[in-house]
């Protein structure tokens, strides 16, 4: 890795940090930054989820104690997560590097709609009856991981809405929910990935360590930025990314 490269990851994991601590979104940054340092797309995929899990793990430690009560509704969507990851991983480790690298414009262009319109899409779902049996909410949560497994990014939106669709817990319980699902979804599609030696430590390391430090930088600087300029910030970046690999890999 050429001090260049390592320039490059340090930038965007800080300001990935940073996100996730302020709004989310970090993958729309990390993701194209390991790309843009020379690893394959598959590769960078795996390696930025193992990069930004760790703001998954704190968001899910700092609203524990909002958790609902565990009970059979709440507990099935664990092995629907754990199972949805693995899978995603596995279609990820499947998947040909000339197609993936095709559907990557793709992934991301959805992941910036995902979180450019995540309080929308919460708001509308919410309203929605809950009258979801716990059959069909490990369902919906099950097909999200397996999304989240093979590409992460928008994640965490997705499960909030499923949550707040289907269940009656209010939104920061579900947010709790979601964020403990989100880790077991990312823990089981980094098992395969790290058993498949898919991902590439060196790039992977500095992108945890610059990732955690904006997370504590992001956390200071919600006094300064307020989370709305980030997530405009986030989805320019987002839609730029989608324009310069739709050309780079499509035209």
């Amino acid at each position: 890795m050429t001090w260049d490269a390592a320039v490059i990851l340090l930038a965007a994991g800080f300001v990935g940090g940073m996100a996730n601590a302020m709004a989310g979104g970090a993958s729309l940054v990390t993701f194209p930054a390991l790309m843009a340092v020379g690893l394959p797309p598959i590769v960078a995929n795996a390696s930025n989820a193992v990069a930004v899990v760790f703001g998954n793990i704190v968001g899910a430690w700092t609203d524990r104690k909002r958790l609902p009560t565990p009970d059979l509704h709440l507990l099935v969507l664990v092995p629907a997560a754990l199972a949805g990851g693995a899978m995603g991983g596995l279609l990820l480790l499947y998947t040909p590097e000339t197609v993936f690298t095709r559907v990557v414009p793709a992934l991301i262009g959805i992941a910036t709609v995902i979180f450019a319109f995540s309080k929308h899409i919460q708001l509308a779902l919410a309203g929605q009856a809950r009258a979801a049996g716990s059959a069909l909410r490990a369902l919906l949560i099950w097909a999200s991981a397996v999304y989240g497994g093979y590409f992460g990014a928008g994640l965490g939106v997705i499960f909030l809405a499923v949550l707040s669709a289907t269940s009656a817990w209010e939104l920061r319980a579900a947010n709790a929910v979601k964020n403990v699902l989100g880790v077991v979804a990312n823990a089981a599609a980094i098992a395969v990935f790290v058993v498949q030696n898919m991902i590439s430590w060196p790039e992977t390391l500095v992108m945890i360590a610059a990732c955690i430090a904006g997370g504590f930088a992001g956390t200071k600087a919600l006094g300064v930025i307020s989370p709305a300029t980030m997530r405009r910030a986030i989805v320019v970046i987002g839609t730029a990314m989608t324009v310069y690999y739709a050309w780079r890999f499509w035209f």
